[in-house]
């Protein structure tokens, strides 16, 4: 950090340096990861129990607690850890909504988890869950908030269709919401009647237009295939990869950023997307071989997403054109069969969008406007919703 001005302070922060000063007494759990840190890089279990807050218990989302679970659908078990000897309890497994025993001698339930601003990253469903727990025992539920890493400014793609609900997305949120978390957790608490005894403390200094990079936080990965804010900046499109027999990247050091499969042209694809791409980005054509998951081992041919103005960079817009041409020039092309993220009927790429938009559009042959016709006007209706429930500028 040396030489960067901090000018954002996040909800720990906050609450460590006295700003909040009732929950010091009561009994806490906190709801954490590995990016759960100060802008010093203390985790925030340690700080808390360091400042002398009640901590009693520890819960993890998907990926672990400690963020060791490489691949997006590897269950994590309960365990005690072994540097506070506090309980850890599992939130992504077969509980992903903390039992009244999880939850039991607990005043407050803390969430402190970096989320990167995508519908179908699970962090922010294990906090709608974790609500619910808390409203329906009794405890209360307190956001510290942290920045939206792609920014609160743009909004992309279609909002979550009734219908395809999952873990991907429990609630009818775009695939870019554009939120922090304390401004979605306000929103469902009221609009979507979780009712729970709700308190967001935000984040100081943070504004909507906000790169990653003008806050002078430090990044950690929140998981393991998110490993820097340039993946972040295109996962809100290449996440769509994820339903598909591409690989999105992940055994690579460039995941979401690199895509491909053995079977597509690296050098044909590029010149296909030349006039489909949209603005703000470069697609490099190469070669690259996973070390694990989809065609491990294999060499595959695809591209790189280089993004050279992340203002006008729509990575929704990227996806779908990358799709819509290997979809067309590819025929082994085949979209990815279920179970995906405790889904076991409906095709991983309708929950992942939030409908069967995509893919019927795609098989149809339908151009990237026409599948993206109806994103704006269903974002702009769903700013207008969550406008009184805004915390930054």
């Amino acid at each position: 950090m040396s030489g960067v001005k901090r000018m954002v302070r996040p909800g720990i922060e906050r609450l460590l340096e006295g700003e909040v000063s009732h929950l010091r007494g009561p009994s806490l759990g906190l709801i954490a990861h590995p990016a759960s840190v100060t802008a010093a890089l203390e985790h925030s279990a340690s700080a808390l129990v360091r400042a002398g807050f009640s901590l009693r218990a520890l819960f993890g989302p998907q990926h672990g607690a400690r963020g060791e679970k490489q691949d997006n659908m590897v269950e994590s078990a309960h365990f005690r850890d072994p540097a506070s000897g506090l309980p850890v309890h599992s939130l992504y497994g077969e509980v992903r909504k903390p039992t009244p025993e999880m939850l039991q001698g607990l005043d407050a339930l803390l969430f402190d988890l970096q989320d990167v601003g995508v519908r179908v990253y699970t962090f922010v469903w294990t906090m709608a869950l974790a609500m619910e727990a808390c409203a329906e025992a009794g405890v209360r539920f307190v956001v510290l908030d942290r920045p939206n890493p792609i920014g609160g400014v743009l909004r992309e793609g279609p909002v979550l269709r009734e219908g395809y609900e999952s873990f991907v997305g429990l609630h009818p949120v775009p695939l870019r919401h554009g939120l922090a978390c304390g401004e979605l957790a306000r929103w469902l608490n009221v609009e979507r009647g979780i009712g729970c005894d709700l308190e967001v403390i935000a984040c100081d200094g943070w504004r909507r237009d906000m790169t990653w990079e003008a806050t002078g936080l430090p990044w950690v990965l929140p998981s393991p295939n998110l490993p820097t804010v340039d993946s972040c900046r295109v996962y809100p499109g290449m996440v769509l990869v994820e339903g598909t027999n591409l690989s999105e990247g992940r055994g690579t050091t460039k995941p979401f950023e690199l895509f491909g499969a053995p079977f597509v042209d690296p050098h044909e694809l590029a010149g296909r997307l030349r006039e489909t791409l949209g603005p703000g980005v470069t697609i490099r054509p190469c070669h690259f071989e996973p070390t694990f998951q989809k065609h491990a081992r294999r060499t595959c041919g695809g591209g790189q997403i280089h993004v050279t103005d992340a203002e006008v960079f729509r990575p929704v817009h990227t996806a779908v054109a990358i799709l819509s041409v290997i979809r067309t020039m590819a025929p082994e092309f085949r979209w990815r069969e279920p179970p995906y993220e405790y889904e076991t009927v409906k095709p991983p790429i309708d929950i992942l969008w939030g409908g069967d938009g995509l893919r019927k559009g795609i098989d149809r042959g339908a151009s990237v406007e026409e599948i993206l016709a109806s994103g704006p006007a269903e974002c702009d209706a769903f700013a207008r919703a969550v406008a009184p429930y805004l915390l930054y500028e």
